[in-house]
């Protein structure tokens, strides 16, 4: 079985912001792995922290001189500034249970089997700004629905492209690529209009 590095939704109205990026990982230091850079194939350098979960994958089975497919989750303050989470690493021969009788497929093409690519990334949130000058829009991600009531369980996220204003407060579904350190907008859904009219009806 095949895992997917960026698994279907299980709810409408499911947040999140999660991406995969081929790249090689340099701390910043050797002794403490969890903080570095990942270079991109183009030699990019992202700052990057790797979150717990990942950590012992990291210190058990990757080699740093080498490029690999790391689950991220992105973080930015605007679209030059882009800060990633490493959440997991994507090899379906070491890290999952696929069989390993076909070396010869390269990542990318099953990745393409699964509709992903290299710096692909998926969001869902609310639009809570739009700035058409800039071309530039603010999705506000919660870490968890039932969560939506507390402080600091919630970021923003900005990305490059445009929505009409008439979409703010919507829920939407944006398919994201990276370049370089800025968020480009690719395509979106709209899976909810004004969640703010919603809120209402419910207090």
């Amino acid at each position: 079985m095949l895992k997917n590095p960026i698994p279907p939704v299980t709810n409408k109205l499911q947040y999140r912001a999660i991406g995969i990026i081929n790249g090689k990982f340099i701390p910043h230091d050797g002794k403490k792995l969890n903080r570095g850079f990942l270079i991109d194939k183009k030699g990019e350098e992202i700052e990057t922290v790797v979150l717990g979960k990942a950590l012992s994958l990291l210190k058990k089975h990757i080699d740093l001189k080498k490029n690999y497919f790391w689950i991220v989750y992105p973080k930015n303050k605007n679209t030059q500034n882009l800060h990633l989470q490493v959440a997991g690493i994507w090899d379906p021969y070491k890290l999952n249970d696929f069989p390993n009788d076909s070396s010869k497929t390269n990542f990318s093409s099953l990745l393409e089997e699964l509709d992903l690519k290299d710096n692909y990334f998926s969001v869902r949130g609310e639009l809570v700004f739009v700035n058409t000058q800039k071309k530039e829009i603010v999705i506000k991600i919660f870490s968890a629905s039932n969560l939506r009531n507390l402080k600091n369980k919630n970021f923003k996220l900005v990305i490059k492209g445009e929505l009409s204003l008439e979409l703010l407060n919507s829920f939407v579904s944006l398919d994201i690529n990276r370049e370089g350190n800025s968020l480009k907008l690719i395509k979106y859904e709209v899976i909810e209009q004004d969640l703010s009219k919603k809120s209402r009806m419910k207090d």
